[in-house]
């Protein structure tokens, strides 16, 4: 059977994708993604974390700053992504690897919990992933944007951000289901307010509360007609 491996476009897309280092864009949106985190994993065990697909270490900079956990790994398919993560020197980071995309190179069991934020929508073969994310981790943590709205194009067109799955609240928690994992708990959530601020200065503060005042009073209609982000924490199921 032929190796599972990620396709020569998206391994040349995401070669040099964090060439430029941190930025203050992935940091402020660190800030929303911990949060969900913390709100939905705060009260699993927690103390060893792996986070696959960690891009360039924002999450894990912002958990380790938290004190969430006690030992952080990561996984990323991004050489330049994983430079970017060992010279941050994060205090709580013990390992950080490239890996092929796949197949995980750690132990059944080996972690309480595995992060994958705003990595599905990337992946060719997302079940593939997940089956391997649930064999070395207890809990999954899994965050994508809640990008299927009535504003999603008719046809696909591949662009350098490398988005290729789509989801709503629905089909998301459907596609970890079909992996044999329960859903514990599952939110949607507007991102931080200084994500809007730094793409549109004062503009986005309108944004962000007309988003967030919709998303409060008809969520449906809210993720049906803007983007948002939808986590959700797992664990397995009977085998």
């Amino acid at each position: 059977m032929k190796k599972v491996t990620i396709s020569d476009q998206l391994r040349t897309n995401y070669e040099d994708y964090y060439e430029e280092g941190d930025s203050e864009w992935r940091r402020l949106g660190a800030i929303g993604k911990v949060e969900n985190i913390v709100s939905l994993c705060g009260d699993l065990p927690h103390k060893s974390i792996l986070e696959i697909g960690a891009g360039e270490g924002s999450i894990l900079r912002r958990l380790s700053e938290l004190n969430f956990c006690e030992e952080l790994y990561a996984l990323e398919i991004s050489p330049t992504g994983v430079e970017t993560i060992k010279s941050k020197n994060i205090p709580r980071l013990v390992e950080c690897k490239i890996f092929d995309g796949y197949h995980i190179p750690y132990d059944n069991d080996r972690f309480n919990i595995a992060i994958l934020s705003h990595v599905v929508e990337h992946v060719e073969h997302p079940r593939q992933l997940l089956y391997e994310a649930s064999r070395v981790a207890k809990y999954l943590f899994i965050e994508v944007p809640l990008e299927d709205t009535i504003r999603l194009p008719r046809d696909f067109r591949f662009d350098k951000v490398g988005h290729i799955n789509f989801y709503s609240p629905k089909t998301i928690r459907q596609l970890v289901q079909s992996c044999n994992l329960r859903v514990l708990h599952q939110i949607d959530t507007n991102p931080p307010k200084g994500t809007y601020t730094f793409q549109m200065g004062s503009k986005g503060l309108i944004h962000y509360y007309i988003k967030q005042a919709l998303l409060t009073t008809v969520p449906k209609v809210a993720t049906g007609l803007f983007t948002y982000h939808g986590a959700l924490v797992c664990e397995k199921g009977a085998q």
